[in-house]
């Protein structure tokens, strides 16, 4: 990988922006990004070659970042969503079982043996474009709270479900990865609350201020390194380290100049590489030469739309049943870890992908449809 490349992946990115700039679309940023890297990797002009040791690193530290900002968006501290975890929990619950029927049914019909994987694509939603979305669009209410709830709950039970599913023969072996994880992440709480309590956080930010030391980001992401170690370490994602301790940053609270230097090293360069290089990683031909994979695809895709469509049933509105079933950490990872590991069928990964891609869109539609109805009413008047 060369420096002319790197330039061409930050040049290429550029068209995420550009697709999500007009605000009426409601496109996500990432889309665009795929689509970037589809047309200079393997499926387009290969100008990139996504199997690059280099490229694919600095690609997993993106991922580790995506999945850690991801962790930071749940509003854990939000004392007005705890009410409504109880229904959310239900419905995320209620969703899973409607999951395991529709996605065994799909493994049965495409014979891949991949029944748990579905399960977890079908049940899984993204917090990472809901909540941006919800906050976008200024929407609010119970309903809109309980949805909130709902998609955390299920973004965090798929992303610990997900490694134990992609490769079942391993999972005794992912679990104990995902606890190390998992339990690292708790002692790590306690650690970053205490720092918090005593004011030792507090000081460090203001020396780190005034020398311009940042000195809060540097820890943050040793910190968030020394997890994704453990994490491959453990043969788990690096998805489960970066949302694990996302979760304790927001738990414990981010300060805002944190954040604001987060968005700057994530959306603005390692994320949109490692969107460039999940789409040249992909191998459309195989897709487009498989109708059994574009199928697969698409019954994955409106599948996720079904379940979480079908709770509607049960009083919440149909605009924010299939916002909920908006998904992205979810399928890229299985794609990202089934191409590593070699255990997906030839085009299955792009098919994960295309079933994604198909959720985005009909989120986006499903947002601007919420936005009429559960607007703050100062958006309404404006």
């Amino acid at each position: 990988m060369s420096f002319f490349q790197l330039s061409l992946i930050a040049a290429v990115a550029l068209l995420g922006p550009l697709l999500a700039l007009p605000r009426t679309w409601h496109l996500p940023v990432v889309l665009g990004q795929l689509l970037a890297g589809i047309a200079i990797g393997r499926t387009g002009l290969a100008l990139v070659d996504s199997s690059d040791p280099t490229f694919t690193f600095v690609a997993d530290v993106g991922f580790a970042l995506i999945m850690f900002v991801a962790g930071t968006h749940v509003p854990v501290r939000d004392k007005a969503i705890r009410p409504a975890l109880g229904a959310g929990a239900l419905r995320a619950l209620i969703a899973a079982g409607l999951a395991a029927a529709v996605g065994i049914g799909i493994a049965f019909a495409f014979g891949t043996g991949h029944a748990p994987l579905y399960v977890v694509l079908l049940a899984s939603s993204s917090a990472a474009l809901v909540l941006p979305i919800v906050d976008s669009l200024q929407l609010a209410g119970p309903k809109v709270l309980t949805t909130t709830a709902q998609v955390a709950i299920a973004d965090i039970a798929c992303i610990v479900a997900l490694p134990l599913a992609v490769d079942p023969p391993n999972a005794g072996r992912a679990a104990a990865g995902a606890a190390v994880v998992a339990g690292s992440s708790v002692v790590l709480f306690f650690i970053l609350r205490w720092l918090e309590r005593s004011g030792t956080r507090g000081r460090l930010h203001d020396v780190s201020e005034d020398r311009k030391f940042a000195l809060e980001l540097r820890i943050q992401l040793a910190l968030l390194f020394a997890l994704s170690g453990l994490a491959v370490a453990g043969r788990v994602s690096i998805m489960l380290a970066g949302f694990s301790f996302g979760l304790v940053v927001a738990a414990v609270g981010e300060p805002r100049r944190l954040a604001h230097q987060l968005f700057a090293v994530s959306d603005g360069f390692l994320g949109p590489v490692f969107f460039v290089w999940l789409g040249a990683s992909l191998d459309l031909h195989t897709v487009a030469g498989s109708p059994r994979m574009i199928l697969l695809g698409l019954c994955l895709g409106f599948g996720t739309l079904l379940v979480h469509g079908s709770l509607r049933l049960l009083g919440q509105p149909l605009p924010l049943a299939v916002l909920a079933a908006s998904q992205l950490g979810v399928p890229v990872a299985a794609a990202t870890i089934g191409t590593q590991l070699h255990l997906l069928e030839p085009g299955e990964a792009a098919a994960l992908i295309l079933g994604a891609l198909i959720s985005i869109v009909a989120s986006a539609v499903a947002g601007s449809r919420a936005a009429r109805t559960f607007a703050r009413p100062e958006k309404v008047a404006g």
